[in-house]
């Protein structure tokens, strides 16, 4: 399997997924923190985490698979939302919350 379809498959295959540079409990970022606390904010529940400092094929070919050149990425049911400053826009509209509630149904 090429790293793009590994990438596909986890998108795929949780509806709410957070590429990011370190773990939700440990972010090694500004940006994946601030990712982080606007989804616990807007009340996600179960965000798979990939950590892309623990994934090298993952970080260097996410931009070429989503079209967005830095980390974090959130997607919702396989589709990118944004990095950290779209998404904190989001939860301060309340949409983030809304988003997650239909991304987080089974």
């Amino acid at each position: 399997m090429s790293v793009l379809e590994r990438i596909q498959a986890l998108v795929d295959s949780h509806p709410v997924v957070l590429f990011m540079k370190g773990t939700a409990q440990y972010p090694m970022c500004g940006f994946s923190s601030r990712a982080v606390k606007a989804l616990q904010g807007a009340g996600a529940r179960d965000v798979h985490v990939v950590n892309v400092l623990e994934e090298p094929e993952i970080r260097a070919n996410l931009a070429r698979f989503s079209n967005w050149p830095t980390f974090p990425q959130l997607f919702l049911h396989g589709e990118l939302i944004g990095g950290s400053e779209v998404t904190a826009e989001l939860a301060e509209s309340g949409e983030l919350a809304r988003m997650l509630s239909e991304a987080e149904q089974p």
